[in-house]
């Protein structure tokens, strides 16, 4: 049975109780070694509390105004109904992939059209690779978020049930991407706590391409965990979209772990919620690693978003690149904290990091701090940050050949966005993407 939260306790209060009326009945405790993680989340949930404003990384961001309210939890199987023509309108054209739907955070397999796999590649439920693939879970699951200091990782742990699981062995290159498709859907207002387990074996190369949105205008709250691991040698794309509507917010917690000589690339795309926060950390364990973090940023309305990453460089010889950028239009606001961390023995890092925004309106805004925390001295690390309006200058000029001022806006912000949707290596999801960030602009200039 779905259990609704009580608002007339603290919220801390309602979530450990509500993993003590549910323990042991319907959250996935297939392993004994999660079964335990479990029990230690939910006491250290409880411990830390829920982030405030009070603490320096949420200084900007108040998850108290959406996390704070009667959400229902689904903790029973049952899932609302969704056919092929709901989720239609969310696929990608042209995208000839591996797809895995979720509908409230759990795998719809009636709706998933995972097709032929090479040997060995598994595409399935978290909680079903939990029971049929023990070894391969066991070993990365928990391994690359650290719950300790984390509250909300805390909590995604305490209730983890299903979630994406994708797993592709040492050598294979899986020539099709995997398309996982997350959709919200009944009309409760849901807390749900999806987590996902995407490994990469030694030599692979992946690309997992995610999509979030809603059928459903009821209030949502996802708090999400997912950690990546990428082998030696291997390469892993990864791409998500966030795009669940005006009445969704959102925690997402992604780890990235990744080995020598390996690839890890994260693409993310913010483009409506209520209240978003990502967290993003990616750690290249091992030498001559290259670590690539992508975002953009379309605000809209009251829209609030507030992304925090962290590279965090232990080995030497290695590469990263960070590149966010915002549009900021009528009163939406975007938070970028970015960090690199260059540890002592971490020599000759090649570090690049910047943010740039574009803030449409006087009621926007950015806060923004990029950071730098270098302990090693044969480096070459840059970061940098700009917020600014249209060059009214350069829109001058292209009314100057005939373009209407609303034309020329249109196609100064398309050439701002570029930047970061030309590091989309998927040419059907950078169109898709592409197409999608056009039909934004144009419609709040017209």
């Amino acid at each position: 049975m779905p259990t609704t939260l009580d608002t007339d306790v603290r919220p801390e209060d309602r979530f450990v109780s509500a993993f003590k009326v549910n323990h042991g009945q319907t959250l996935n405790g297939t392993s004994a070694s999660i079964a335990q993680q479990r029990e230690h989340a939910i006491e250290r949930f409880a411990q830390l509390g829920l982030p405030t404003k009070e603490q320096e990384a949420y200084k900007y961001t108040n998850l108290a105004t959406v996390i704070d309210r009667p959400y229902t939890l689904p903790l029973s199987p049952e899932m609302p109904a969704v056919t092929e023509e709901d989720i239609a309108p969310f696929e990608i054209d042209d995208l000839n992939a591996h797809r895995l739907v979720l509908v409230n955070g759990r795998v719809h397999e009636g709706l998933s059209d995972i097709g032929d796999l090479p040997s060995g590649v598994i595409i399935s439920s978290l909680d079903r690779a939990g029971q049929e693939h023990p070894d391969v879970v066991e070993e990365h699951y928990g391994a690359y978020v650290d719950f300790e200091d984390d509250a909300m990782a805390a909590l995604n742990t305490a209730f983890v049930q299903d979630g994406a699981f994708v797993y592709v062995p040492s050598g294979t290159l899986l020539e099709k991407p995997v398309f996982v498709l997350h959709v919200h859907a009944g009309e409760e207002d849901l807390l749900i706590q999806p987590r996902h387990l995407f490994v990469v074996e030694d030599g692979a190369v992946a690309q997992i391409i995610e999509k979030q949105h809603s059928l459903t205008d009821a209030r949502t709250f996802t708090n999400t965990v997912t950690e990546m691991y990428a082998g030696r040698d291997a390469n892993l794309q990864h791409s998500i979209t966030q795009h669940q509507g005006d009445h969704a917010s959102q925690v997402m917690t992604t780890a990235g772990y990744h080995r020598d000589n390996s690839t890890l690339t994260s693409n993310l795309f913010s483009l409506s919620g209520e209240v978003v926060r990502n967290n993003q950390t990616l750690t290249p364990d091992g030498e001559h690693c290259e670590s690539n973090l992508y975002g953009l940023v379309l605000g809209k309305g009251d829209m609030h978003v507030d992304n925090h990453t962290l590279v965090d460089h232990v080995h030497a010889d290695c590469a990263s690149n960070e590149l966010y950028k915002h549009i900021l239009n009528d009163r939406s606001t975007a938070v970028f904290n970015g960090k690199v961390f260059v540890h002592r023995d971490s020599q000759r890092i090649d570090a690049y990091q910047q943010n740039d925004s574009m803030v449409l309106t006087n009621e926007a805004n950015i806060y923004t701090k990029p950071e730098l925390e270098i302990y090693a001295d044969d480096v070459l690390c840059s970061h940098g940050a700009t917020s600014g309006q249209i060059d009214r200058e350069g829109l001058f000029y292209l009314r100057t050949r005939g373009l209407t001022e609303n034309r020329a806006r249109i196609l100064m912000l398309q050439a701002f966005a570029q930047e970061v949707l030309d590091e989309i290596r998927n040419d059907a999801v950078k169109a898709h993407i592409t197409g999608v960030v056009r039909d934004r602009l144009a419609r709040s200039f017209t």
